[in-house]
């Protein structure tokens, strides 16, 4: 089978990569720039699966640019996470936010739908559509409404809806994955929890001093392992009964920021660490409580996680120091 990974230089799509290889599959990418990025992934990636990936360079953005792809190659899936995925950095460029991820989707959408309509599609949407809402500490469900409380949410919350719309009307096959907080290897330092094992890192290999700059240790998450979750992406994708619906992808043990960072610290093996509120680091609009429920995933694919949180903590520490060398 061949599958196509927009965003296989990000985060997630590297992993995914992994884990399609290991299956059997084509693995096809789309990366932005013709500059060589794509060999950034070999920190996760390994030679043997690299160079059987076949890469192609587009921009989501540029319709005519993207359908030149879809006319030399035909997919029988395509994993979508390409995005602007940092809600601080929506606050200050919602524009652009926008334009890659409603505009870029609608391209895509559209390009599957005309040329190849057989071709499954995975839209990774996110937690971040349903806001506030569990605030009250209840189990978040696809069913509730979404209400973002960031633009980055709300850029997510309309592709969310068009891909809903899409789906209904039989104009294209594919699912939507609302994936709630997760971490790991590859995960930018910009990010909660990375940006804390990036300064640990620092820490152990003595470039820096013992003073750990913290956002909002107090707002509670899930959070899972990168691996768990494109794990479930794909599971779904080999799921006949996904076609047309919503899953959320989330654990089931909720804990305070500052435990995820208690974590870290304790892998580390430091002492004196001290943790100091770094006001940047907060977001404007913050989510105070997020649980969600994922039984219409585990009822389908029978998906469970398989990482405990120390070993994605290591792991992702690891991960920082050898790229520090």
């Amino acid at each position: 089978m061949k599958y196509l990974i927009t965003g296989i230089t990000g985060f997630a799509g590297p992993h995914l990569a992994n884990l399609l290889h290991r299956n059997g599959h084509q693995v096809f990418g789309l990366v932005r720039g013709s500059n060589g990025m794509e060999t950034d992934i070999l920190d996760v990636v390994p030679d043997e699966v690299f160079r059987c990936i076949e890469f192609y360079c587009s921009d989501l953005t540029h319709l005519y640019d993207l359908r030149r792809v879809f006319e030399r190659q035909k997919f029988d899936g395509v994993f979508h996470l390409a995005a602007q995925s940092h809600p601080p950095t929506s606050f200050d460029d919602p524009v652009g936010t926008f334009d890659c991820n409603v505009m870029g989707t609608v391209h895509l959408i559209q390009l599957i739908a005309d040329l190849q309509p057989d071709c499954k599609l995975m839209f990774c949407s996110t937690s971040e559509v349903y806001g506030n809402i569990g605030k009250d500490g209840r189990k978040i469900k696809t069913t509730d409404r979404i209400l973002p409380a960031n633009p980055y949410g709300a850029s997510k919350a309309a592709i969310d809806l068009y891909m809903q719309e899409r789906m209904t009307n039989g104009r294209i096959k594919g699912y939507i994955t609302r994936a709630f907080s997760h971490t790991g290897p590859r995960r930018g330092r910009k990010f909660s929890i990375s940006s804390d094992a990036f300064q640990i890192a620092r820490m152990v290999k003595g470039y820096q001093d013992r003073r750990l700059l913290v956002g909002n240790l107090k707002t509670v998450r899930v959070v899972l392992d990168v691996r768990d979750v494109v794990n479930a992406y794909y599971l779904l994708m080999m799921a006949e009964g996904s076609n047309g619906n919503v899953y959320n992808v989330c654990g089931d043990d909720p804990h305070e920021m500052g435990f995820y960072t208690d974590l870290l610290i304790e892998e580390s093996g430091l002492d004196g660490v001290e943790e100091v509120i770094h006001d940047a680091f907060y977001r404007p609009i913050d989510i105070h409580y997020q649980h969600g429920d994922c039984d219409g995933l585990v009822a389908l694919t029978g998906w469970k996680p398989e990482f405990d949180l120390r070993t994605t903590m290591k792991d992702l520490l690891d991960y920082w120091l050898k790229k520090m060398g």
